[in-house]
């Protein structure tokens, strides 16, 4: 009996063993969609022996998984920045990340130093940058003329503009109207108040509105028609159909676009840190950094991939952003108390007649 007992505990230990040597061989990755591309994923593999598995969701479905799993499962995430603090200071999810095992030389400051202003717990970073993009208008500029967010509501656009009856377009025309909404974060009551005035507004703009889109594809195909001469959109979209038509351009608002970015954090239960690392570090390869950028139409944080990128999506960004990083305002965490307050501010603009 005893002897059977040694050889189940040793079986058990060699599984355990090859069970660790699999792990170490493997990379999880949480990400969204195409952010992993596959062609890079396995030049990765072939380089350091380390095998990329990819589960795609959004900032909703990452929470929820985490949450199922008690943060396990996973050896590295990708959450928006905005997504991130409340959900650590919350479930606790992530470990810190260790800024002198990543090469952060390579980033753009002004990315990185977002990052670690809105993902700097007590003293611990838990976020490194990714991807970024931002949210500003897109505009026909044969059949109209588009400079801010309130333009949209111009009486000449009557029925010619489009936008998501979601968040980023309170946030668009809180600015639009010369509010900071970021600024009011830790101030319930003034968010509320602010989002009262964006709803009021939307609501007079709303003759304008052809209609509240949820597929992209149905926006790209109202603008080829000429039903739609402007709409709040992400910068890579826009530039997808300014390759088709060159009147079609993404404008950077007056009032500034909205920025987003994609970060990497590592799980508080992740098996394989040192694969983590040599990821984001392979990622901030400028070869690299410009092969996800052609696959994603969304620019990294990287210096130095501007000269390595197709030279078409290289003028369309000094067409858009002229001014760099300049005239952006990156969206920083947001509290979960402030959630209820904009669902009604944008159930108050979907009722209205």
């Amino acid at each position: 009996m005893k002897r059977a007992y040694a050889s189940l505990v040793v079986m058990g230990f060699c599984c355990a063993l090859t069970a660790s040597a699999q792990d170490a061989h493997k990379l999880r990755i949480l990400s969204w969609g195409g952010y992993v591309p596959a062609d890079v994923a396995e030049d990765f593999r072939r380089e350091t022996g380390t095998e990329v598995e990819v589960t795609v969701d959004d900032d909703v479905g990452m929470i929820s998984r985490l949450r199922a799993s008690g943060g396990a499962g996973f050896d590295l995430i990708q959450p928006s920045q905005d997504r991130l603090t409340g959900t650590q200071r919350q479930y606790q999810f992530y470990k810190p990340i260790d800024l002198t095992k990543i090469h952060s030389e390579r980033y753009f400051p002004e990315l990185l130093e977002s990052v670690k202003v809105n993902t700097t717990i007590d003293g611990k970073l838990y976020s490194v940058p990714f991807l970024w993009g931002a949210q500003g208008i897109i505009v026909n500029q044969r059949t109209a003329q588009v400079k801010d967010y309130l333009d949209l509501c111009k009486p000449e656009l009557h029925g010619k503009t489009s936008m998501r009856a979601l968040r980023h377009s309170l946030i668009a025309f809180a600015f639009g109207l010369g509010k900071d909404p970021f600024a009011l974060y830790s101030d319930p009551k003034g968010y509320a108040q602010l989002m009262d005035e964006v709803a009021q507004t939307m609501i007079a703009c709303k003759p304008n509105v052809n209609f509240y889109f949820e597929s992209q594809q149905k926006l790209f195909e109202a603008m080829r028609e000429d039903k739609v001469s402007a709409a709040l959109l992400w910068d890579s979209a826009s530039w997808e159909l300014n390759r088709e038509n060159p009147y079609v351009r993404f404008v950077n608002p007056k009032s500034g676009a909205v920025g987003w970015l994609i970060t990497f954090a590592l799980p508080a239960k992740g098996q394989n840190d040192t694969a983590a690392y040599a990821w984001i570090n392979y990622t901030l390869r400028p070869e690299i950094a410009a092969r996800i950028t052609k696959s994603t139409g969304n620019f990294t944080a990287v210096r130095g991939t501007l000269a390595l990128v197709d030279p078409v999506l290289k003028a369309q960004f000094f067409d858009s952003f002229p001014e760099g990083f300049n005239h952006i305002h990156w969206s920083p965490a947001m509290p979960a108390s402030l959630e209820a307050i904009e669902a009604r501010a944008l159930d108050r603009v979907k009722a209205a007649h």
